[in-house]
């Protein structure tokens, strides 16, 4: 196991050969992977990745990344496709996940995304 911390202080963790990018997102895992066991939800994934936005050439001939959200967790609950992210309140204010959160909210409307305030 090693811990390391980022800019918000979280404290990166490994356990088992699987990396969490906090303990509550560790015990979130736990949480849910009971679910799982119990059979209240099922396909459970952690760190899923979605594109937003294709990448591209602008109108001067530059490569333009494409932008990605990545999920904490994605499971299946009762025939719906849930996507899940924790947040602290500090990280749910972050500009740039609310922006990404706004542009997949609108990319995948099927979807029911659930945050996660810890």
């Amino acid at each position: 196991m090693y811990k390391r911390r980022n800019k918000y202080n979280n404290i990166k963790i490994e356990i088992d050969g699987v990396k969490f990018d906090s303990k509550a997102e560790y015990k979130r895992f736990t949480e849910l992977s009971l679910l799982q066991k119990a059979g209240n939800i099922s396909e459970l994934k952690k760190q899923v990745k979605f594109e937003l936005q294709a990448k591209f050439k602008d109108n001067n001939g530059n490569n333009i990344r494409a932008i990605h959200y990545i999920a904490d967790f994605t499971y299946s609950e009762n025939g719906k496709f849930i996507v899940e992210d924790l947040k602290s309140k500090a990280t749910a204010k972050d500009k740039v996940y609310i922006l990404k959160k706004k542009m997949f909210l609108y990319k995948y409307p099927e979807y029911d995304f659930r945050e996660v305030i810890k």
